[in-house]
């Protein structure tokens, strides 16, 4: 070789021809864009809040509990509540502003893991970030990222588990993150599942290894699984046993999976990316793995009858199933077809809508960001003093402030008023419906008990409402609160009410029954050893207590 060749070859190439640094490029504008787009629409969940309220009582020395005093699992993700206590304690933040960036901050880091997952999967091809972009581009992937909810945290493990699985590397390391999957949502085990799978087919490990592998990975689930059956006296969250998990509704689910695919016409650009994939040569085992845990994730979510909040339940398996795709080879063959991925995602983001955006509905499914920021006045609610702009949240917090001793408060749907019924307990309790902003704008010593079981050890154990509204199904009557906690069927202030005598004496009576008793010593008996190993023993069977909501119904035992 010449001196002349020799120095054009040794000679720097330009940062512009450089097609690693134009992947990279590729990869943070689409994280800025998730950012900025999910900044836009920051907001707080009534439900996000109500994560905050068991984070509040972890701060103040009452343990991992809605109310004080009362063992209930009223969250259903302990990683994201316990990541919030600690972020919180360290930093001293603002709650309701520490979820929301760090939900973002989580969101984002799940995308960041998968576009770099799908970078090193191609093995160092020219990429774009096609699906991302599909994520930049729908609206509850930005509307969630910001919530409260744990949705941020589930795309963070989603991504960070395929990520290490594509890298290869550590198999210890990746056992243990993928057995974090039920604590950062029971549900989520099946990603777990599927991923260890796909962790043993890659890695073929002795039976001996993939034992220590599938030890590691359950050390923390199974840990905090007994914490959870001797502490709370149950198998599962308590919200999953409001929601009852366990059911089928296959009509509504599928009626909740439409709701997601069809106003942003979804199998279009799930449709094109398919035929990119099966054009490009990559690991069958690493693409096929996060599709199946997204179907089994989807089927699920259908089984179960979907949510009330427009697509969330369903984001973790589109991530999943976007995981393969999140970044792919721009080659001649697939330049039309990711080509129509960005005019969609383009389409999709700036005037893809549901139909029902604009209509304040609080019933059925909804567009739960644009129904809150309606309800309060406030375009970006994050603060539980935010929801003052409700009127039922600034009646709630009135007729608490006004009880200047304890009482029972209870809502009187009909009449537009809270009644207060005397009290032998030192405290006040109240009986209310979405909770969320209100826990928070009273003192950790109120109990707040909702009509829907999510806080509540007793309304939670009740039969559903057929044909109830998705994830609340069920609804407890305020006599039963009155029976439990209250002194007397007479209001202090002597104006009848419309609780019936009849129903408060049938409630009493319920409340003596065998399995009531049960529940409420689960949770709310001294926690000794013993009573540790009763609830631990007796979790399973008290998980299937169901007795009606109607007192008189329930009074029979």
């Amino acid at each position: 070789m010449t001196a002349a060749a020799t120095a054009v070859a040794e000679s720097p190439v330009a940062w512009h021809r450089r097609p690693s640094n134009w992947v990279w490029a590729g990869v943070a504008a689409t994280l800025a864009l998730y950012a900025a787009l999910a900044w836009r629409r920051r907001w707080m969940s009534d439900d996000g809040l109500l994560v905050l309220r068991t984070v509040r009582q972890i701060l103040a020395g009452h343990g991992p509990v809605f109310n004080v005093g009362e063992r209930v699992e009223a969250s259903t993700s302990p990683l994201w509540t316990w990541l919030l206590a600690g972020a919180g304690g360290i930093t001293g933040a603002t709650l309701e502003w520490l979820a929301v960036v760090l939900g973002l901050l989580c969101a984002v880091g799940g995308l960041f893991f998968g576009l770099d997952g799908a970078r090193r999967l191609y093995g160092g091809a020219t990429v774009v970030p096609a699906g991302g972009l599909v994520v930049c581009a729908l609206p509850p992937f930005r509307d969630f990222a910001t919530s409260g909810l744990e949705t941020g945290p589930e795309l963070l493990w989603i991504g960070l588990a395929w990520w290490l699985l594509v890298r290869g590397k550590a198999p210890i390391a990746t056992a243990v993150v993928l057995g974090l999957g039920p604590l950062v949502r029971p549900d989520l085990a099946l990603f777990s599942i599927v991923a260890f799978a796909a962790l043993v087919l890659l890695r073929r490990p002795s039976v001996r290894r993939g034992a220590a592998w599938l030890g590691a990975g359950l050390v923390l689930p199974l840990g905090y699984q007994v914490f959870r059956m001797g502490y709370y006296g149950l198998l599962v969250p308590n919200t999953a046993l409001a929601k009852e998990a366990g059911d089928a509704n296959w009509a509504r689910g599928f009626a909740y999976l439409l709701d997601l695919v069809e106003p942003y016409y979804l199998w279009l650009p799930i449709l094109l990316l398919a035929v990119v994939v099966a054009l490009t040569r990559r690991s069958r085992i690493l693409t096929l793995a996060p599709v199946v845990a997204a179907v089994l994730l989807t089927v699920y979510v259908v089984r179960v009858g979907g949510d009330f909040m427009h697509g969330r339940m369903l984001l973790p398996a589109l991530f999943a199933l976007l995981l393969p795709v999140m970044a792919v080879p721009l080659t001649r063959r697939t330049v039309a077809l990711l080509t129509a991925v960005g005019v969609w995602s383009v389409v999709a983001a700036g005037w893809l809508r549901v139909p029902y955006a604009n209509e304040h509905l609080s019933t059925g499914v909804t567009d739960e960001r644009a129904y809150w920021s309606w309800d309060t006045g406030d375009a970006h609610p994050v603060l539980a003093s935010d929801f003052l702009g409700q009127p039922m949240a600034l009646a709630a917090v009135d007729a608490v402030n006004s009880a200047r001793t304890p009482a029972v408060l209870v809502y009187s749907y009909g009449e537009k008023r809270w009644y207060t019924f005397p009290t032998d307990r030192p405290y006040v309790t109240m009986a209310t419906d979405s909770m969320g902003a209100t826990s928070n704008l009273v003192s950790l010593d109120v109990r707040v008990h909702d009509g829907y079981g999510l806080a509540s050890d007793l309304a939670a154990h009740t039969v559903s409402i057929p044909g109830g509204r998705p994830g609340h199904s069920k609804w407890l009557i305020a006599a039963w609160e009155i029976a439990d906690a209250g002194r007397g069927d007479v209001a202090t202030d002597g104006q009848p009410h419309v609780f019936a005598p009849s129903d408060i004496d049938a409630a009493r009576q319920a409340l003596r029954c065998p399995g009531v008793q049960d529940v409420l010593a689960s949770t709310r008996a001294p926690l000794t050893f013993s009573r540790f190993i009763d609830n631990f023993t007796g979790a399973t069977g008290r998980t299937q207590i169901r007795y009606d909501r109607d007192p008189h119904a329930a009074a029979a035992c």
